[in-house]
């Protein structure tokens, strides 16, 4: 594991998961996925995303004409979302020691093409309390700017393994992904990415 990387307030950690713990992780997402298989939720407006998603703790991150909020159910099944995994716990443990236990952590599933529009993380109703961001699979091109829509920006590639924390005065920072370098992974069946956002909600 490297050093810590600051990124516009942005705490990077490169290579924070060896490659075991990294097949664990995926080994624990993927029962998760049979439990809350991800779907493409759409946007306010109706369009669909290019990421699918799926959550796992006590409440599950969902997007619809409807708006944006945290439900505790899956929208399609209407089961509970299964546990957050002890790999994933054990990460948020080591990296936010001091924040509130996580209440849901998002799992978005990216294949070739897929992106992620700038945005701030800012349906939670604590937002002093840090969001941990988990990356597997392709490499990915991560972007940060300030927390006001416009200005600069500053960008860097996440490998598998790599870990951020978004706290503190980049919480509302917006950021995004870019672009996916397809096949510079072989983590993942069918290829593609899976990002892991572990967030305390209430």
């Amino acid at each position: 594991m490297s050093s810590p990387l600051d990124l516009r307030g942005v705490t990077i950690w490169p290579g924070f998961l060896s490659r075991a713990e990294q097949e664990a992780m995926l080994a624990d997402l993927l029962t998760v996925m049979a439990i809350a298989p991800p779907i493409r939720p759409v946007t306010r407006w109706g369009r669909p995303m290019s990421v699918a998603m799926t959550s796992c703790g006590r409440l599950g991150w969902v997007s619809d004409r409807r708006g944006y909020r945290y439900e505790p159910h899956h929208p399609e099944t209407g089961r509970p979302w299964p546990a957050i995994p002890d790999s994933l716990q054990a990460v948020w443990h080591a990296l936010a020691p001091a924040a509130r236990e996580p209440e849901s952590a998002l799992v978005n599933l990216y294949r070739e093409g897929a992106r992620m529009g700038l945005h701030q993380d800012r349906d939670e109703a604590d937002l002093t309390q840090p969001v941990v961001s988990i990356s597997l699979g392709d490499a990915a091109l991560f972007r940060v700017g300030g927390t006001a829509r416009g200005g600069p920006t500053a960008s860097i590639w996440l490998h598998s393994g790599d870990v951020c924390v978004i706290g503190g005065a980049a919480r509302l920072a917006f950021h995004g992904i870019d672009r996916i370098r397809a096949g510079s992974s072989d983590l993942l069946p069918g290829g593609g990415r899976i990002n892991v956002t572990l967030r305390v909600v209430t």
